[in-house]
């Protein structure tokens, strides 16, 4: 049964833009102890995109959104001293930008925002005003 899409949310990793895919995917699983990840998609600083979970399936990136969301991040988002930043490489902002169109042409009434942009979340995550940059779309 498809999923009832509301919210195509952008998210950073908050990580060095060297940190691997598979270190991220260990912390979820051995220090947040989640059995599905955090994103569907994941864009890597050479633009290369990374499906880690069919959309057809719930990740976990939005606490309380995340049965009507889709997930997709940016690999860093963070400064050296972890001070959020917007540092995606112009690679990453054109894939990024590219699967969005995708994914907005699949679920056309579904609203294109940042992590920090639902109710009762405190982080910068995705380190840039989602919203506005993509509302075009």
């Amino acid at each position: 049964m498809p999923r009832n899409i509301k919210y195509i949310v952008v998210h950073c990793t908050a990580t060095s833009q060297k940190t691997s895919i598979s270190a991220i995917q260990s912390y979820w699983q051995k220090q947040l102890g989640w059995k599905m990840p955090g994103y569907h998609f994941i864009v890597k600083p050479d633009g290369e995109i990374v499906e880690l979970l069919s959309i057809d399936k719930v990740s976990n990136g939005v606490q309380g959104f995340n049965s009507v969301s889709i997930n997709i991040s940016y690999i860093g988002g963070v400064d050296e001293n972890n001070k959020p930043i917007d540092n995606r490489t112009p690679a990453q902002k054109a894939s990024l930008l590219k699967k969005l169109k995708e994914l907005k042409l699949k679920f056309p009434l579904a609203k294109i925002q940042g992590h920090r942009d639902f109710p009762n979340v405190h982080k910068a995550c995705p380190s840039f005003d989602a919203i506005t940059e993509f509302k075009h779309l």
